[in-house]
């Protein structure tokens, strides 16, 4: 019987800032980081995780699901996900990864899972276990670590964000539809050839009837028209110009321009609910 730990890495924010404080603070356990590879990544993560494993001092273990998205789309009568019916974080995020600690569970020995759901966010739940003796650890939670608190975690430790922060709210595959409409845009001014990928994968599912776009209630091809995309921009920025102006003034930490930092409210309407897997 052995015990294990281990920590899922999303590429994004929380999970990293959890990595780097886990490492710090808890030198004596030996954790397994991974990161469950979906295929559709941004090359930004990549370059993220290539970073972090630095600090870590080990590699963190690739997750590549056998089955790509592709697969699973013609599997689930080429549906697209949709927040309704997320059958990709369970396929291709929690089965490889209940695959991937399934032989050390099945042998006896005791897992534990640290999350990166931090101290602000009753909100959320973690990972619920189907097994005994796999456990889910909070630590954020436990020590009262906020969201400015993993701001200053990743800061203080030379990491930093990973660089999709500049244009875009969280971490997830490329076509996620937890994106706002301005990530959209954004992502096919960033990378064109995933918007195009995103759109070719929306119209089969269009033809094959699927009720659901990538987007709420437009294509992408809706979307990425000049008139659209100029009315999409002026939207976000009178909206943010309006939030912005509500955030409390504080010297200590400057306000920043980019989009995860008023996504706290920006992303009530379009961005609340998303998996903390593929998000944290």
């Amino acid at each position: 019987m052995a015990e294990r730990h281990v920590l899922g890495i999303s590429g994004g924010k929380d999970s990293a800032a959890l990595a780097v404080y886990m490492r710090d603070h808890h030198p004596e356990l030996d954790i397994d980081y991974f990161f469950t590879d979906t295929g559709e990544e941004l090359p930004e993560v990549y370059e993220f995780l290539g970073l972090l494993e630095g600090y870590l001092g080990k590699p963190i273990a690739r997750l590549n699901p056998r089955r790509n998205f592709r697969f699973w789309l013609r599997e689930y009568n080429h549906f697209l996900p949709s927040p309704q019916t997320r059958w990709c974080t369970k396929m291709l995020k929690l089965a490889p990864f209940e695959q991937w600690v399934r032989p050390w569970l099945a042998v006896g020995d005791r897992v534990t899972s640290y999350v990166a759901i931090r101290a602000d966010e009753d909100y959320r739940e973690g990972y619920a276990t189907k097994a005994a003796n796999l456990f889910v650890r909070l630590p954020f939670r436990e020590a009262g670590i906020d969201k400015a608190g993993v701001v200053d975690i990743l800061e203080s430790s030379g990491v930093g964000y990973p660089k999709y922060y500049e244009w875009r709210s969280r971490s997830g595959c490329t076509f996620c539809f937890f994106q706002q409409k301005i990530e959209w845009v954004r992502l096919k001014e960033q990378h064109p050839e995933d918007y195009e990928k995103a759109k070719a994968l929306e119209k089969d599912a269009l033809e094959h009837g699927s009720p659901f776009t990538w987007s709420k209630g437009e294509s992408l091809v809706d979307i990425e028209q000049p008139e659209r995309i100029a009315q999409i921009k002026a939207e976000y920025e009178i909206r943010r110009a309006r939030l912005r102006k509500s955030i409390p003034i504080n010297p200590l930490r400057p306000a920043k321009s980019s989009l995860e930092d008023i996504d706290d409210v920006y992303g009530e309407d379009e961005g609340n609910g998303a998996c903390v897997v593929c998000h944290k």
